[in-house]
């Protein structure tokens, strides 16, 4: 951990600002006080030293670290939130065993700590074009899917609930800033995906495939920060649907649907209709914590897709 202090002799731990506006969003600032004192315990349980943070995490603390032995590695303590996803988290990456994930070499969910190895450059910061990026984002997400029955893992039907519920409140919340229609779009998509969910067809997914969360690993990609469900594999595309939403209206929307779905023998028209759900709940995420103009982009991108499938309908039946 880095080694400044305030005048009181105790260390103080940088905290990027849209973390700490998360956090501050969840109710969990007693957990930003606990924080310097949280990650003096883990470099004693784990014999690392914590170096600077990575700016781009939003939900998390996560860290450089570096072993007593020299290895190069991430530590990272999740935002405390309702339900169990410290422990969802963990269970996808022990499942997923490194493949198509980051490896977990230690964890301690009761607090929300793991210990992960360090990988390269995220996929965004390559420079690569839209459809390049997204031949990656499907390949590596398609390494995590795999049958996971009997996990304890929340479902896609449980994701589509989850939905429903945050983009109603959250929409009211934030004073409606995006549009009637384009909210009840996403309600009307999110609660066929849920009422499709198939437990002989779910596999482990990812649940927040996208260019942050791909990192370089050698001559691939490996994925970080699994939400962990047991859900259709096109919940995973429906994340990488929502990304680029200036880009995706300089096309044919639906046509990136099929692009994706072709890409990995799966359904259009599901990784449509979690597309719509994911671009509002996303952008509205976006919106309560401060990270613009992806927030407004995305909710524009929101409403001109609810306008275009009210005259066109999916990329497929519905």
């Amino acid at each position: 951990m880095s080694r400044s202090t305030d005048g009181g002799g105790q260390r103080v731990v940088v905290v990027p600002e849209v973390m700490r506006n998360h956090a501050l969003a969840v109710g969990a600032g007693d957990w930003l006080d606990d924080l310097p004192g949280l990650l003096a315990h883990l470099e004693g349980r784990w014999d690392v030293a914590v170096g600077r943070p990575f700016t781009g995490a939003t939900e998390a603390y996560v860290a450089e670290a570096t072993t007593t032995s020299g290895r190069p590695v991430v530590v990272k303590v999740l935002v405390p939130r309702s339900g169990d996803g410290a422990r969802h988290e963990v269970t996808a990456l022990r499942l997923a065993d490194g493949r198509g994930t980051a490896a977990l070499l230690r964890d301690d969910p009761d607090v929300g700590a793991l210990l992960l190895e360090r990988l390269g450059p995220p996929l965004s910061a390559l420079g690569l074009p839209t459809a390049t990026r997204h031949d990656i984002l499907c390949d590596t997400a398609a390494r995590v899917w795999r049958p996971a029955a009997g996990s304890g893992l929340p479902t896609g039907a449980d994701r589509a609930r989850q939905l429903v519920s945050s983009i109603t409140a959250s929409w009211e919340d934030l004073g409606r800033p995006c549009s009637e229609r384009a909210v009840d779009h996403a309600l009307r998509c999110a609660r066929r995906r849920g009422a499709a969910h198939d437990d002989e067809r779910a596999v482990l997914v990812h649940g927040d495939v996208h260019q942050l969360n791909a990192l370089r690993a050698g001559a691939g990609f490996k994925l970080v920060d699994p939400d962990g469900l047991l859900a259709e594999p096109e919940c995973d595309l429906g994340t990488v649907l929502r990304g680029d939403p200036v880009d995706l209206l300089r096309g044919d929307p639906h046509e990136r649907a099929r692009r994706l779905a072709a890409r990995t023998g799966t359904d259009p028209a599901a990784v449509w209709e979690w597309g719509v759900v994911e671009r509002v709940a996303s952008g509205l995420h976006c919106t309560r914590i401060g990270v613009q103009p992806l927030g407004r982009e995305t909710l524009t991108a929101a409403d001109a897709v609810a306008v275009l499938d009210a005259t066109t309908g999916g990329p497929g039946p519905p």
